[in-house]
């Protein structure tokens, strides 16, 4: 990038350059020719003062001594003094004469210079004169070169300015990449330096917000993967003790709509993790709580009270209670929060739904006793009696949703899970 920089700067800038220079050289050129010819006719106008072609044949005209040819014509353009200079000058005489004003003009390696002769008011010839052009095409050399030179340290300051702007340009960006690598490389810590370059901080903002999505995305996924078993392992057990229990001496044939039942919550536990793990949990559309705690509380209700435990739930009766999240991700959730309970609580066991301001809480409350170092955190991996791990996946399952969870010992264990509500009824 920088040497493509640099070659576009420095080829502006000698385009732009040119484009200036050359046709300032041909002005430059022009110019010194016309301050020459000025001059040439100056000199031929003072050297006239003592030129007569008029006398005929009596007296011999005579010219002045001076450094350039000159030559007399009379009013029919006849050479009757001095030297006729070499190519045709004829034309410029009968300039000067037709015009009755000097008349100059420049050619290769002379200066020519015709100015008329007049007498009492006539125009009675006109002198040429002609001068070496060497000294003028010196000058114009010169010149040309001098603006060569100012061209060419205009287009050496223009490369300057180009590689310390391309080395500003560069660093960032040579930071951005490697701040990239290490985030392909999986240290999601990995943060793009900032610098003065607003566009590149735009850039480096960008990167660091896609290393911390990119960070929960892989957390989220580990966290995920950690906890599908434990919360799979809930309907295949009751599906292992289906076939086991039918494989018993005597026992009942199996209920084969019972293990299909299990299996489709088998399935639908697996599809909604799976989706959930990838950000696709399903539309956020409104969402009646009420049927879904009734879901949970029958399939919970036989499991708790086979251990002597009741399950009770509290819906607030004016209106359903309506809330924006995924209807499947908030059944998983109730079912990590109630197979926590009965794996590690005691006694009854309330899930108990409440309206909150703009936001909808979902309390799952036993009275068992509770969690030793109880905060609105969670420990960071499965603690000694697995409290951690089914836990840290329901946070995982509503944090990806924008909700909230958190536990506390109030008179037990306490779960909360904080979601939006709508404003459909919730």
């Amino acid at each position: 990038m920088r040497r493509r920089l640099v070659a576009a700067i420095a080829a502006v800038a000698a385009v732009a350059v040119l484009a200036f220079a050359i046709p300032l050289g041909i002005v430059v050129g022009r110019t010194y020719d016309d301050r020459a010819l000025l001059r040439l006719q100056r000199d031929t106008v003072a050297a006239t003062r003592g030129i007569d072609v008029t006398a005929g044949g009596r007296d011999p005209i005579e010219l002045p001594d001076t450094p350039d040819r000159l030559g007399a014509y009379d009013r029919r353009g006849r050479l009757v003094a001095g030297t006729a200079p070499e190519g045709d000058a004829t034309g410029l005489v009968r300039d000067a004469l037709r015009d009755r004003r000097p008349v100059a003009r420049a050619e290769t390696g002379r200066l020519l210079a015709a100015v008329p002769l007049q007498q009492d008011e006539r125009v009675t010839g006109v002198v040429l004169a002609v001068r070496d052009r060497a000294p003028t095409a010196r000058t114009i050399r010169r010149a040309r070169l001098a603006l060569t030179g100012l061209a060419l340290a205009i287009i050496a300051v223009a490369v300057a300015a180009a590689l310390v702007l391309g080395r500003r340009l560069a660093r960032p960006l040579e930071r951005l990449v490697g701040a990239a690598e290490r985030l392909g490389d999986g240290d999601f810590a990995a943060r793009a330096p900032r610098s003065a370059v607003r566009e590149v901080d735009a850039v480096a903002g960008a990167l660091d917000v896609t290393a911390e999505r990119l960070e929960a995305l892989v957390e989220r996924e580990r966290t995920f993967s950690a906890g599908a078993s434990h919360q799979l392992r809930t309907p295949l057990a009751a599906l292992r003790l289906e076939l086991e229990a039918s494989a018993l001496p005597g026992a009942a044939a199996l209920d084969v709509d019972a293990a299909t039942r299990q299996i489709d919550r088998l399935e639908a536990t697996i599809a909604t993790l799976l989706a959930a793990s990838r950000g696709r949990a399903g539309s956020a559309g409104p969402v009646a709580v009420g049927p879904l705690v009734e879901q949970a509380e029958d399939r919970w209700r036989g499991t708790l009270a086979a251990d002597g435990r009741p399950l009770r739930s509290v819906v607030p009766s004016g209106g359903a209670v309506v809330v924006r999240f995924p209807g499947g991700v908030l059944s998983e959730v109730l079912d990590v929060l109630l197979s926590n309970a009965h794996r590690h609580g005691d006694g009854a066991v309330t899930v108990e739904v409440r309206r909150t301001g703009d936001w909808v809480a979902i309390d799952v409350r036993d009275r068992g006793p509770g969690f030793p170092d109880a905060a609105d955190a969670l420990p960071d991996g499965p603690t000694g009696d697995g409290h951690g791990l089914g836990l840290r996946l329901a946070r995982s399952l509503v944090e990806a949703e924008g909700g909230r969870l958190t536990v506390a010992t109030e008179d037990g264990a306490l779960v909360t899970v904080l979601v939006a509500g709508s404003g459909d009824g919730g």
